[in-house]
């Protein structure tokens, strides 16, 4: 039986471990199709270090492939099933993919991407949920792999590897100490999963509602599973759904961002009156800005169980604000967590000690674990100060009593329903644009998401900034990006605002935008 699942299917073996539209899985269904998983992988020749990446949507069987990868040694990319297939295979070749499965719902994009030359490597593709020509059953995969268990002296620890954008246009794969390849017993992974103790119930009902490629929402759901919890999911998030599902599955703990909070609160009176929550533990929500009118609307519902984090993928937790002390500090981001020392440093690289002084926020996590980018040792070195202390690119200050406060993010950044999208990858297929002589992608108001994604474009000479060329310019972003990416308008300048350098103002560009509004980000 697999470490990780030993204790849990001992005292909990006909319980759900897993739901999805599709039907459930118990604990003891599940270490078996784990078993045979990993047996399958190893007689395919896949170990230790090898990388496989999972385009499969919120299914059960993600939960199958995080476990069976875990005791592997095997880094799993799991990849945002938005992308186009240009995006897939650039990962694939990025990452050295062994072994690629897709839900039945990309089959399109993933046989696309494997007929790229840049997807040579792959040797095993398989299909979940569904049947196709080209690929292989996943079920089928499973029937005809053993269900020998594994040796009694694993020493062998595998993780996700997240692809993050960056701005310097393509994503980069931030490689963390559980990334996967390293001789680390996985009871070090039991140890992380009972620390989620502090933020969700041990052995409760996580309810994932948001895309299991996000790190947050993998580390709510997977890393409590490792505590004894089941996991219930859906492809799709749906406000009023959502509501319900805490009551009719009993959840005791959930990750959202503000956008979902907006859906909920509009679900229909009828099913906001039935709404009782009594299971219910913790609401997390982190990922964007959430305006303080809809987090007062989710406290005065659910009461204080709604809860805030600061983070990244690259350096996880930094602090948290529970909603008792959100009320009385409300706009912070909270106190750092014990394992985490907050750096705030000015433009001259200067230690700033004194409250409420603002500069640029770096982190250090005390327990020694760091973070790299992927093939990007460039990356890697521009996000630290020094070995061991990085910084996401916000600016904030540490208050009088140690509560961390955010003052201005990355500016280049766009967080749009809580998913973070960075300009250059989209101003990069622009440029491609003959009749582009510059750009710049900024976000701008959106009631909805937060922020929406527009394009600003210098014509080239010959060129007229009309209708027709916008239809142009979107159609060039269909075919290189994914939906969330695209831009969902463009607007045309005689020239872009520089520095004496060449850099774009984007303050200047944004300004216009957001007047009238009480955030700026």
């Amino acid at each position: 039986m697999p470490k990780l699942l030993d204790d849990i299917v001992s005292t909990k073996g006909s319980e759900i471990a897993v739901a999805d539209e599709f039907g459930s899985t118990t604990w003891s269904q599940f270490d078996e199709r784990v078993r045979r998983l990993i047996n399958g992988l190893k007689d395919h020749g896949v170990g230790p270090g090898d990388t496989i990446a999972m385009m499969m949507g919120n299914r059960r069987e993600c939960f199958e492939i995080f476990q069976a990868c875990a005791h592997l040694g095997v880094t799993y990319v799991p990849v945002n099933w938005h992308w186009v297939p240009d995006e897939l295979a650039y990962v694939l070749e990025d990452a050295d993919v062994k072994v690629l499965l897709v839900g039945n719902r990309f089959t399109d994009v993933a046989v696309e991407a494997l007929s790229d030359s840049r997807s040579q490597n792959v040797h095993l593709s398989l299909v979940v949920g569904g049947k196709h020509e080209t690929l292989t059953d996943y079920e089928e995969f499973l029937l005809s792999s053993s269900t020998d268990d594994l040796p009694d002296d694993q020493q062998l620890l595998g993780g996700p590897m997240f692809y993050t954008s960056g701005t310097t246009g393509r994503p980069k794969g931030v490689r963390g100490s559980l990334s996967g390849g390293g001789t680390i017993p996985t009871e070090v992974m039991q140890l992380i999963g009972g620390s989620m103790a502090s933020y969700v119930p041990a052995n409760g009902k996580s309810l994932l509602v948001g895309p299991v490629y996000h790190s947050a929402q993998w580390a709510f759901t997977f890393m409590p599973m490792i505590n004894g919890s089941s996991v219930v999911m859906r492809h799709k998030f749906d406000g009023a759904e959502t509501v319900e599902l805490i009551d009719s599955e009993k959840i005791t703990n959930i990750h959202l961002v503000p956008t979902q909070f907006k859906r909920m609160l509009d679900s229909p009176e009828p099913v906001k009156e039935a709404f009782v929550g009594d299971s219910l533990e913790s609401v997390w929500h982190g990922a964007a800005p959430c305006p303080a009118s809809w987090k007062r609307s989710m406290l005065d519902w659910f009461g204080p169980k709604v809860h805030e984090y600061y983070g990244s993928t690259e350096g996880a937790f930094i602090s948290t604000i529970k909603a008792d002390d959100w009320l009385k500090k409300g706009g912070s981001v909270g106190k750092p967590l014990e394992t985490v020392e907050v750096l705030v440093v000015d433009d001259d690289g200067n230690r700033l000690t004194e409250p409420n002084a603002s500069g640029t926020l770096y982190f250090r996590n005390l327990m020694g674990t760091d973070f790299e980018y992927h093939k990007a040792p460039e990356k890697t070195a521009e996000a630290h100060l020094e070995p061991g202390v990085f910084t996401t690119g916000d600016i904030g200050f540490l208050d009088e009593d140690g509560y961390l406060w955010l003052s201005d993010r990355k500016i280049d950044m766009i967080i749009s329903g809580g998913v973070n999208i960075y300009p250059a990858e989209i101003e990069a297929v622009i440029a491609e644009h003959d009749g582009v002589a510059d750009v710049s992608v900024i976000g701008v108001p959106n009631e909805e998401f937060g922020e929406e994604v527009k394009a600003i474009v210098e014509c080239s000479n010959g060129y007229i900034g009309d209708e027709d060329f916008v239809r142009e310019i979107l159609q060039l972003c269909n075919s290189k990006l994914a939906g969330y990416k695209r831009p969902k308008s463009v607007d045309f300048i005689d020239q872009l605002p520089r520095t004496g350098t060449g850099k774009i103002l984007k303050r200047t560009l944004r300004e216009p935008y957001w007047e009238g509004h009480e955030r700026q980000i």
